[in-house]
């Protein structure tokens, strides 16, 4: 049996975008502070349709940075949901940079953000079920 030694993401595809020039730290590489908003955003996205409504982050359990992000990558971020909780949720993530934006994927990022549901008064919410459809 033959296996293919390239990993593969985990998770769903939640954003997609192109990093550029203007998101470089000293050295020329993307600053790593632009790829935990990237990270942000997406784990955001995926809890509110998991928590059906507002959320807010509150902690980054964990944030690993394996390989760089270069000028011209294409930056995916892959979401799952790790844990709901009665008001929290967690999300683990994964970031694989597109080299130049049409080669291979490499894993660059890996991390677990957990949000809380906010209410329409900005209190915690309690997180109700998502009904079938």
């Amino acid at each position: 049996m033959i296996t293919d030694p390239t990993p593969e993401p985990t998770g769903s595809l939640t954003i997609r975008t192109l990093a550029m020039p203007a998101d470089t730290n000293a050295a020329g590489d993307i600053f790593g502070g632009w790829v935990l908003s990237q990270m942000d955003i997406a784990g955001a996205i995926a809890a509110v349709e998991n928590a059906n409504g507002r959320v807010v982050t509150v902690a980054v359990e964990a944030m690993t940075f394996i390989a760089p992000v270069k000028v011209g990558d294409v930056l995916e971020v892959f979401t799952r949901v790790k844990r709901i909780g009665t008001s929290s949720i967690t999300i683990a993530m994964e970031a694989w940079a597109r080299r130049n934006r049409i080669g291979g994927h490499v894993k660059v990022t890996e991390g677990s953000f957990v949000y809380v549901a906010m209410g329409e008064d900005g209190k915690k919410r309690k997180i109700e079920p998502r009904s079938a459809e």
